[in-house]
């Protein structure tokens, strides 16, 4: 067969796109040879036909979008196509947590809720721990496939080879992930490095997580970011923990938390939903870590989860009986309960309804508002009034100058829910 007539082709497809000899195109024409299968014509013509369209905003009829439902890679945990947070205190396995998952996609494993997932390939970028010592280890140990495991090491610019710099590189990342092919999960550990300006600004955060939006959405894969609470936060709705600007859990359609929570029969760490714009935003699941010997590597261990019975409530509910930070010294929920409440009671008795009230607005849990009054001796007594509070006169003594005590723990969130049936408790009935 011999070499096409590449004039004759160009002036069949430009008279196929309707295009006159008048019109000025540049065409990417190597030396005599031009690719003329079907998908380079479609794709030049869907080149030309952008050019000459005006600028400005694009409208899309509603009729010419397709309604389909969201696609899951872990059941309402984890989408396809969309940012996902994974968040939590230093020390809770976040990172194991987000291996774990990336153990059971590479290896069609069962998720903690029993359901199957088809085997795929992972992207994985970790600017805190090492692929080599730390990470492949955990893989390993977890029963991931190596095989569908991928490590980004860096970036090639002019022949050398750079480090990976999320904030840079997603648009090239892309790309190599598209020519592997069959991604199912990218991890992003710290998902803050996709930021390179400053991670507390909203704009600038919401601009910074936008590539990483779009990478999921072009390669249909779940992105899961991993991130770290603020300190001093406990108590606080989970959403608002989130280190850096609020724009990170909003622009994730899901954030999950980690931690580890004080219950009488001992300490345990949970994982939770905290947030979900495109399914159920509750429930979660207990879990432990532990050091195991990695398969066929006699003397090397590391880290897995080990998950327990599901788990039922809200993450602020989980998370709110005593959130032990023991990691970072922070005050946990049941110790800012209690400094709360030796502020507002260290003048006197106060009614129990204003000492509830102001608890809701300044973020307290009832349920651990009431664990810090148990633990406090607080006194209730019945007058004419109603209801009243009052501290031991030990806990009065200690809690002078509880007043002047730094606001940080204190500070206003959004009200909780009311508890009280409807119709009020009986007038004579404490509000707890």
């Amino acid at each position: 067969m011999g070499k096409p007539d590449v004039d004759a082709e160009i002036a069949r497809v430009m008279a196929d796109m309707g295009i006159g000899d008048d019109t000025v195109l540049t065409v990417p024409v190597e030396e005599t040879t031009l690719d003329l299968s079907d998908e380079a014509v479609e794709r030049r013509k869907r080149t030309y036909e952008a050019r000459r369209l005006p600028d400005g905003p694009v409208l899309l009829p509603a009729t010419d979008i397709k309604a389909e439902p969201i696609k899951w890679l872990w059941p309402t945990w984890l989408a396809k196509g969309k940012l996902q947070l994974l968040a939590g205190q230093p020390g809770q396995g976040k990172t194991t947590i987000a291996l774990a998952a990336a153990s059971v996609v590479s290896s069609g494993g069962r998720w903690p809720d029993g359901t199957r997932c088809k085997a795929a390939s992972v992207l994985i970028w970790s600017g805190e721990d090492d692929a080599a010592d730390t990470l492949l280890p955990r893989l390993l140990a977890m029963g991931a496939d190596p095989k569908r495991i991928y490590f980004v090491k860096g970036t090639r610019q002019d022949g050398e080879l750079l480090p990976f710099d999320p904030a840079r590189d997603l648009v090239g990342l892309t790309a190599a992930a598209e020519h592997v092919g069959g991604i199912a999960l990218l991890v992003v550990d710290p998902v803050v490095s996709a930021v390179s300006g400053d991670g507390n600004a909203n704009t600038v955060v919401r601009r910074a997580l936008q590539p990483l939006v779009d990478l999921a959405a072009a390669l249909d894969c779940a992105v899961l970011g991993v991130s770290h609470f603020t300190k001093g936060s406990a108590g606080r709705d989970p959403i608002e923990r989130v280190t850096g600007s609020v724009a990170f859990g909003a622009v994730a359609r899901i954030v999950l938390v980690a931690a580890k929570v004080k219950q009488a029969d001992g300490d345990r760490r949970i994982f939770a939903r905290a947030k979900s714009n495109i399914g159920p935003d509750d429930g979660g699941f207990s879990y432990e870590l532990a050091q195991v010997e990695v398969p066929g590597a006699a003397g090397l261990r590391a880290a897995i989860v080990r998950w327990g019975e599901p788990l039922e409530g809200t993450a602020r509910d989980l998370l709110a009986e005593a959130e032990q930070d023991d990691d970072d010294g922070e005050a946990s929920a049941l110790d800012d309960a209690v400094l709360f409440l030796k502020a507002e009671l260290a003048n006197g008795q106060q009614p129990s309804t204003a000492v509830l009230g102001s608890a809701r607005k300044a973020g307290h849990a009832e349920r651990t508002l009431k664990r810090a009054k148990r633990d406090l001796g607080v006194q209730a007594t019945k007058q004419k009034e109603g209801w009243f509070w009052s501290l031991p006169d030990k806990s009065a003594k200690d809690a002078k100058g509880a007043k002047s005590a730094s606001p940080e723990s204190l500070a206003p969130l959004a009200p909780l829910p009311q508890q009280t049936p409807p119709n009020g408790p009986p007038d004579d009935a404490e509000v707890f």
